[in-house]
Order: C-alpha cells, then sequence, then structure tokens
C-alpha cells in the first residue's frame, strides 16, 4: 500500500476545512440526500462525502458503510485531494497503491473508486464525493460530469450557499 500523500498546503487545508465547523457534526439530511442519490444514480453500493482531516478520513454522510471515519493513509480520498480532477481507480486490486490496502483486501472490499474533489472558493481540496464499489467499473464522460455536478452541491452546502 502506498499512504495517502501530504499535500504541501496540508496546513492551510486542515485551518479551512476546520474553519467549517462540520467535522464530528451530526448527519444532515442535505448531505445525506446527495450521497443517496449518487448511490442510486451510479448503481454502487456505497457513496460518502469524506473529510479528509490530519490522521483521518471522516464521513459526514455515508451509504452502504457502517464505519463513520478510517485511517487517512490508508484512505483513497487522501489521494484525490492532491489533484483537482476525480480520480478513478477501475480496479484496485490492479492499482499499485491500492492493491494490499486493508480497505481492499479486508472490509468493505473496494475494487472501485471515484473520488470527486471538493474544493471551496479558496482553492482547498478538503475531501471527496466518493463512489465505492466491490467489483471493477469504469465511468463515461457523461458519469464524470453527474458526479462533477453532485460534487458542486457538496460544496455549496458545506460553505451554507445556495445551489444555483
Amino acid at each position: 500500500m502506498i499512504a495517502a500523500p501530504i499535500p504541501p498546503d496540508d496546513e492551510a487545508r486542515l485551518q479551512a476545512l476546520r474553519a467549517l465547523l462540520v467535522l464530528d457534526t451530526p448527519p444532515e439530511e442535505r448531505f445525506d440526500r446527495i450521497v443517496r442519490f449518487a448511490a442510486d444514480e451510479f448503481d454502487v453500493p456505497i457513496a460518502l462525502v469524506s473529510l479528509v482531516d490530519r490522521d483521518r478520513q471522516w464521513f459526514k454522510a455515508k451509504v452502504g458503510l457502517d464505519a463513520c471515519q478510517t485511517s487517512r493513509d490508508a484512505s483513497f480520498c487522501g489521494h484525490a485531494i492532491v489533484q483537482d480532477a476525480v480520480l478513478v481507480v477501475e480496479d484496485a486490486l490492479q492499482d499499485e497503491r491500492f492493491a494490499d490496502n486493508p480497505l481492499v483486501t479486508g472490509p468493505p472490499h473496494i475494487r472501485f473508486y471515484a473520488g470527486a474533489p471538493l474544493q471551496l472558493p479558496g482553492g482547498e481540496r478538503i475531501g471527496t464525493l466518493c463512489l465505492l464499489d466491490r467489483q471493477p467499473r469504469s465511468l463515461a464522460a457523461l458519469d464524470l460530469g453527474i458526479l462533477g455536478g453532485l460534487r458542486q452541491l457538496v460544496v455549496e452546502a458545506l460553505c451554507g450557499q445556495e445551489a444555483a
């Protein structure tokens, strides 16, 4: 397993995340509705709003997963936040970053991951809206567009903005 990289601006990213005052808050319907829609739209068993903290990824909203958080080192989302584009891992067992990851070799047995980075207006990428499946798969360009639109809804909800 290759541990999730730490972006060079991690301290500023963490400050922006903490300023939202959302970590460890109760579930909220506006986020839950988005992950339910994403799970249904993409026909995946797991969909999450994942926020990447210093040592963990914490799930603000989730479908199909009991855990509330996992280690940042083992997180797919930790890899996704170091880039602007959606990170798509079509088959985690074939990807050297994840093949021996405990989230792949054990529960929840991730094979497919697509994570759309949640980028705040200041440019900080604080987490992802992500899709997970227990079987390999891919996403078409239209799918990436839909995921990007849902990601923007999450960012607007986090920042207290109304969706346009």
